[in-house]
């Protein structure tokens, strides 16, 4: 599949896709085992922090839950030719109103896995003319082929930094 050009996505989008090398369904299968793995090995520090007012290692893992729900639905609904715009939504709000806190990082690491699992099935069944269909969500053009790639792409981020920021 084809990387997706910069006027197919807003600028935010270039910081997730730049994280994407080589085939891209391969990644995405790759971090339904490996994303879980890495918050399994985190157990210890699975309430932790790096500094005041940032998420904790399950609250991360719940926001990157969240957001592959949402962008999933974006991607569903462009790919199906959807007309309205979608709406944006606050990571920062999902995650203080989720209780991430009372979930273990195995459970969320399952689900995640089970998720991203699903989802396989919708993404290799896109075809070229559905990946090229653009819609609007937070006030910002995307085609599908972009939000596939920031989805592999934002599990990378989020990767990174906890190796970054929290090890």
């Amino acid at each position: 599949m084809n990387r997706p050009q910069p006027e197919e996505c807003p600028e935010w989008a270039l910081n997730y896709i730049k994280h994407v090398q080589g085939d891209l369904i391969e990644l995405l299968v790759q971090q339904a085992e490996i994303w879980p793995e890495q918050l399994e090995s985190m157990q210890e520090l699975a309430d932790y922090a790096y500094a005041p007012g940032k998420w904790t290692v399950k609250e991360m893992a719940g926001h990157v839950i969240d957001t592959e729900r949402i962008l999933v639905y974006r991607l569903t609904a462009f790919a199906r030719a959807e007309k309205a715009a979608l709406p944006g939504f606050e990571e920062d709000d999902y995650v203080k109103n989720a209780r991430f806190k009372e979930r273990t990082l195995q459970s969320l690491g399952e689900e995640f896995a089970l998720l991203r699992k699903a989802n396989l099935y919708l993404f290799r069944s896109l075809n070229e003319q559905e990946l090229d269909r653009i819609g609007s969500a937070s006030g910002r053009q995307i085609s599908v082929r972009a939000i596939l790639h920031v989805l592999a792409g934002h599990v990378a981020h989020h990767s990174q930094i906890l190796k970054e920021r929290y090890l």
